[in-house]
């Protein structure tokens, strides 16, 4: 380890003791332990690379980044590696309506037709005829943002609906990565409400974005988010800059080898709200310290305390997040993380209903992308943290296990 990174886990100790009530910390216990998990993981060759990142309220208190951006090629993994964020976009998306909705320029309850007119022929897949045709009726209610926010609109995604696979296949429309517009043009898998079911919910909240603002997604998230953020490596459009530091997403065969692949999302129609980002671990760590601060980030103040609080609470009533069950194992397999925890949604973060095994606390907010890509933020301790590595598919047998063992690193080094 470096001199600088010494100084810096330093510093970062002085920040956790001061920046979170009766929490008390060993910067050496943490940069043992976290290092420890992340270097011996590469090591072994579980994962081709993989940065990660803790802050508390105050500041960055840990950054490690081991292992290779593209195997074969031996470029480290470094904080500013860039990565395909997938799903973790989708905060932002609505952090950028939850702005609008502040200024009263979009509410949570009003028929999202009011701003997006092409959802006014959405119907709800009833089941397929005898030639293997959809049978479609009418939504009994009016999809709203709150339904887009929460996934709770009745929309799914091919990965883990067979239904949404088979209606794509018959009917020629694209999958969500081709980002076309086209692609938004599946029909519900249930009536607005009903219950929860991932989906292609925040790229309808994207659209909403664009129709109030006149501005494309990622423009205005440049401006009112990115931009006073300090995430200047955070785009839908890879710049120069950032294709220089990107890493490979990575395919695990059945064997368990790894292997790099040819993979990019780009726009076409549309700039995917739901899941088209790349960022780095230094960005997105901006990203969850400013709702660790209820909206103020990088000296400016983005959210509005009020709103934060709105967004980190269950969003949904009764309803309770549920397994994700694999249609394409070579993208996901079955998905749910801490299996028999009562988990519900916010706006839009999945909130874990009791304490889980990492030392997460219960309330605390998290959510992930596809290549495996893991945020969490415990406001009741004050600290969140950013995992980045890029492996297919989702909640992969050694990515995932890896983000718990590193989290858990970072609760032990908390008294």
């Amino acid at each position: 380890m470096t001199t600088d990174r010494r100084t810096f886990l330093k510093a970062g100790a002085a920040l956790l003791a001061g920046g979170a009530a009766n929490v008390s910390y060993s910067a050496n216990s943490l940069e043992r332990n976290a290092d420890a998990v992340l270097r011996n993981a590469t090591e072994a060759g579980d994962v081709p690379g993989v940065v990660a990142m803790a802050t508390t309220r105050d500041g960055t208190i840990y950054e490690g980044g081991f292992g290779q951006r593209v195997l074969g090629q031996n470029i480290a993994m470094t904080p500013d590696t860039v990565v395909w964020i997938a799903s973790m976009t989708k905060a932002l998306t609505a952090t950028a309506a939850m702005q609008l909705v502040e200024q009263g320029k979009l509410d949570l309850d009003s028929p999202a037709t009011r701003w997006v007119p092409d959802l006014a022929g959405t119907r709800v897949l009833e089941g397929w005829d005898d030639d293997g045709n959809p049978r479609l009726r009418a939504p009994k209610r009016a999809i709203t943002l709150r339904h887009l926010l929460t996934h709770t609109a009745g929309f799914a995604y091919e990965i883990w609906s067979p239904d949404v696979a088979h209606y794509q296949q018959v009917t020629g429309v694209p999958g969500i990565g081709s980002c076309k517009n086209a692609a938004l043009k599946t029909p519900l898998m249930f009536d607005p409400g009903d219950r929860w079911e991932y989906g292609i919910n925040i790229d309808w909240a994207g659209k909403m974005v664009e129709a109030v603002s006149g501005q494309s997604l990622g423009y205005y998230l440049q401006e009112n988010l990115l931009g006073p953020l300090g995430m200047n490596s955070t785009a839908f459009r890879i710049s120069p800059a950032m294709r220089a530091r990107m890493a490979k997403v990575h395919a695990r065969g059945d064997d368990g080898t790894l292997k790099p692949i040819d993979f990019e999302i780009v726009p076409a129609d549309f700039e995917m709200g739901g899941g088209g980002l790349y960022s780095t671990a230094g960005d997105y760590i901006q990203y969850v310290r400013m709702i660790l601060n209820r909206g103020k980030g990088n000296g400016n103040r983005v959210l509005k305390p009020e709103t934060v609080d709105l967004m980190s609470r269950n969003a949904m009533g009764d309803l309770k997040v549920t397994l994700l069950k694999t249609n394409m194992p070579a993208l996901s397999a079955d998905a749910e993380f801490f299996p028999g925890m009562p988990k519900s949604w916010g706006l839009s973060f999945m909130i874990n209903d009791e304490q889980a095994p990492t030392g997460r606390t219960a309330g605390s907010l998290a959510w992930a992308g596809l290549a495996n890509t893991f945020f969490w933020i415990d406001p009741q301790k004050g600290v969140a943290g950013v995992y980045l590595t890029q492996v297919l598919p989702f909640v992969d047998v050694k990515a995932l296990p890896l983000f718990f063992e590193w989290e858990k690193s970072i609760y032990q080094s908390m008294a």
